[in-house]
């Protein structure tokens, strides 16, 4: 997807100190007016989280809501949604209001800071759109706040979308504006200090009470509010049954607002226009984005840009400030020369140096702790220099995190001659950019050289042109914007129709977290269909993500085209689709249904979201039958055994099957397959090795880990965690022996001989790391929150910010047992024995 957050000045080979750029430094984006998840919605349209959901789900239409209850809720959420964001709206074109006056007063002084006629042509019609949407605003609220079925609000869209004339006189004026405001910075200081920080007054119910955002950023948003307010037109008319009294009022709100969105669109295309190609007709830009290129042998950023007919990549040049930013062209293809070759051809590619999972996820803890204290300094008022510093800190790790860790190659060979290796995060992203291409590539291209003029007119176009500003990090976020989900996503792909012939089908889930798209999620594969029956349920760490992605593969069993290259992905991309994950909509207890389409594809799928400080509570089981939920020294006690039996049996089975699967203990299990599990070892079944023979490995994998997490206190027990946290703090490494040994030896029998008795088992999983990818660190990752994360009433102290406690506490549990997975063998009976010169009390 186009990311477009927030620093314009960036450094491609990642060492130029990165200043981040007011957002909107731009002309004007080119405007998609069709409200789907189409990565080309407004290049800002997606960006200010404002709780809206552009689902791309026009085939469930009000047919499709279970009944009239919950399409009347959606329909509130939608405008409660909307409202918040409105009143964000209003309180920015305030903001920018509020030095017009003084300059006006000024202006007919003996000292003016601005002439009357600079003053009229920066605010523009801004008095105006503001009176709108105030009154708009102050007759949506009571409506939505006293909500019931018989409210009416159609006619307030109606009204609003009658008054679009107003923007299109703005729009008109949009670059002048913008280019007046420039040139009045540069030659009056006084304007430039008011512009650089107007005070844009918090929603009622934040913290915050102002944020500064320049003037420049503020002159974009009625053209993005324009995108926001077509979408949530469209959702309303999703959720509105076709018999409401406002139905047809919304659809005619809609019509105006797709035409004047359109007619915008002819006015803004000129500009998206660049140079012409050998036939004479006009260059167009269809796609850009930042890529990450594996170029002699080290990862560059690029900006990369296609035309109709050429690709071409490029990086920022360092420039003087105040000078005119400019793109320096590392390279371009005539569509006509350039080929995908196939991985059988790549062999002679480079080979493409993966970062160790355990360094990708240090970073991620890094950035996840200087979040907190980013937090913690707005919280405390803090300096701006200090916060500043943190942000720059933030992005230097997020450049790093966004530089390292694409693994999936994306290769472009030109036919005559050299190959380029691109990597990618997500596959959904690279088949955009593959299928982008072959679509162009269906014309009748002619292949050509670009003399030196050419390529400069044509790169010296691409920062005009482009509709992607920012690089795609979190730090560069405004902070009206959404900060994305932190906690759980539970998603189970039920089925998928309209194949036209039988295969081998799978799906996978991506989901975005720090600025990028991941895979987090697979289904198995159901063979020889044409309506694949999943039923398979997920849970999925969402760290900040605001979208879910579904792809639908074509399992490829050919032995000749399967590659060396681990992450080569070989297998055919049947359909894909995108959905926003909307907070108001997810965050129920209940599950919530939905359909993505695709190509044709319709996948269903339901999902249901638990933050982290609901996921993070133990909660003891009210029966002391069973296993899940009891103590661990009434099980064993009961078993007549030194470690439990559940314990024993998933261990035993991943040993025999499942060392060598890449990813164990990370790629998460089928959830129903988990609970049968559970049921079965909770029941105490005698078929249970039966079962354990027959279920897929990551399910057994996943039932350990559940039962590690739903113990009543954690294995490491709550009354020792505050001493392992200052233990595996401690610098000198003979005062850390003492005290981690100690502390292991202060467990209770039963924990401490499990919990060695996981070590060993661990340790043998690490020592298969080139093969199923897991390394000591990665497992530590998995398990340490599940051994040591305290009970309910223990961590209720620590509870704060949800990323905070993950980050802080998280980092130090990954910790302790990384000391202890690092440690030479440790035996029971020898810690027993040696009890070394330690005072008994920890």
């Amino acid at each position: 997807a186009d990311f477009n957050y927030g620093a314009d000045e960036y450094d491609a080979e990642g060492n130029e100190e990165p200043k981040a750029l007011p957002e909107g430094s731009e002309t004007m984006p080119y405007i998609d007016e069709s409200p789907t998840m189409s990565p080309q919605l407004s290049a800002r349209g997606q960006e200010s989280g404002d709780g809206v959901s552009p689902t791309p789900t026009d085939g469930l239409g009000t047919g499709g809501e279970r009944d009239a209850g919950k399409g009347l809720e959606m329909r509130k959420l939608v405008l409660s949604g909307f409202l918040a964001s409105e009143e964000i709206y209003i309180n920015q074109l305030e903001a920018l209001l509020l030095p017009m006056k003084p300059l006006k007063a000024t202006a007919t002084t003996s000292q003016p800071v601005l002439t009357l006629q600079q003053i009229e042509t920066i605010f523009y019609k801004i008095q105006d759109i503001y009176e709108i949407h105030k009154e708009f605003y102050d007759s949506l609220c009571p409506k939505v706040q006293q909500w019931d079925s018989n409210v009416t609000m159609g006619h307030l869209f109606q009204k609003l979308a009658s008054q679009l004339g107003v923007y299109k006189a703005f729009v008109d004026n949009y670059k002048i504006a913008l280019e007046t405001a420039e040139k009045c910075s540069q030659s009056n200081y006084q304007f430039q200090k008011i512009s650089e920080e107007l005070k844009v007054k918090g929603p009622k119910d934040s913290k915050e009470s102002h944020t500064s955002v320049t003037m420049e950023a503020l002159l974009y948003k009625p053209i993005d509010r324009v995108t926001r307010s077509t979408l949530v037109l469209h959702d309303l008319l999703k959720h509105t049954p076709a018999d409401h009294p406002d139905y047809p009022l919304l659809q005619d709100a809609l019509r105006i607002s797709q035409n004047f969105l359109s007619s915008i669109n002819e006015d803004i295309d000129p500009r998206r226009t660049a140079v012409t190609t050998p036939k004479g007709e006009t260059r167009q830009l269809i796609k850009d984005g930042f890529l990450v290129e594996l170029s002699e042998g080290s990862r560059k950023l690029r900006h990369v840009f296609l035309f109709t007919d050429v690709l071409l990549c490029a990086k920022l040049k360092k420039t003087a400030v105040g000078k005119h930013q400019q793109y320096d062209c590392k390279w371009y293809v005539p569509l006509a020369d350039l080929v995908f070759p196939s991985p059988e051809e790549s062999e002679h590619c480079p080979q493409v140096h993966v970062i160790p999972d355990h360094e990708l996820e240090d970073m991620k803890m890094k950035i996840s702790a200087i979040k907190s204290e980013v937090q913690k300094e707005k919280a405390n008022k803090g300096q701006s220099r200090a916060i500043e510093r943190l942000k720059k800190k933030m992005f230097e790790n997020e450049f790093w995190l966004l530089l390292n860790s694409p693994a999936i190659p994306f290769r472009i060979h030109n036919r005559n001659g050299k190959s380029y290796l691109f990597l990618l995060s997500s596959d959904y992203e690279r088949s955009e950019w593959r299928e982008a291409i072959q679509r162009l590539q269906k014309k009748d291209l002619q292949a050509f050289v670009l003399s030196s003029v050419e390529l400069q007119v044509l790169t010296g176009s691409c920062f005009k042109l482009r509709t992607v500003h920012n690089i795609p990090v979190t730090s560069n976020k405004d902070d009206d914007e959404s900060p994305g989900l932190y906690g759980f996503l539970h998603v189970i792909v039920h089925s998928a129709k309209g194949f036209k012939q039988s295969a081998n089908l799978y799906c996978t889930l991506e989901v975005d977290s720090f600025g990028y798209f991941v895979s987090k999620a697979k289904t198995r594969v159901f063979r020889d269909t044409t309506e694949p029956q999943w039923n398979e349920e997920f849970e999925i760490e969402l760290e900040g993500s605001q979208s879910l992605r579904i792809l639908c593969y074509e399992k490829c069993y050919d032995k000749t085209k399967l590659n060396k290259d681990n992450n080569e992905i070989v297998d055919k991309i049947m359909g894909k689709g995108q959905i926003q994950l909307d907070p108001q909509a997810v965050q129920t207890k209940n599950w919530h249904m939905d359909v993505i389409e695709m190509n044709g594809i319709k996948v269903e799928f339901s999902m249901k979201f638990t933050s982290r400080d609901m996921s993070l509570k133990r909660t003891p089981s009210k029966k002391q039958t069973g296993v899940f939920g009891v103590k661990i020294s009434v099980v064993t006690k009961r078993e007549r055994s030194k470690v439990p039996y559940i314990v024993r049996q998933c261990i035993e089975e991943v040993e025999k099957r499942g060392i060598e699967e890449v990813g164990i203990y990370r790629i998460s299990g089928v959830a129903t397959d988990i609970q049968a599990l559970k049921a079965v070892f909770d029941a105490n079944n005698k078929d249970i090795l039966v079962m354990l023979s027959d279920m897929d490995i990551n399910a057994i994998a996943g039932t350990l880990k559940l039962y590690f997490r739903e113990l009543p206190e954690p294995l490491l027990t709550d009354r020792l965690y505050p001493a392992f946290m200052e233990g595996i703090a401690l610098s000198d490494p003979a005062a850390k022996e003492n005290c981690m040994m100690h502390l292991l030896r202060s467990l209770p029998d039963p924990n401490l001989i499990t919990f060695l008795f996981l070590l060993e088992h661990l340790k043998r999983v690490a020592e298969k790391e080139p093969i199923n990818k897991m390394s000591l660190h990665n497992l530590a990752t998995v398990f340490g929150p599940t051994l040591l994360r305290p009970s309910e009433g223990e961590s209720k102290a620590h509870l704060t910010l949800a990323s905070d406690i993950w980050s802080h506490d998280v980092m130090a549990q990954v910790q302790v047992l990384l000391y202890y997975l690092q440690h030479p063998p440790i035996s029971f009976t020898e810690l027993k024995r040696n009890t070394l010169y330690f005072s008994t009390d920890v």
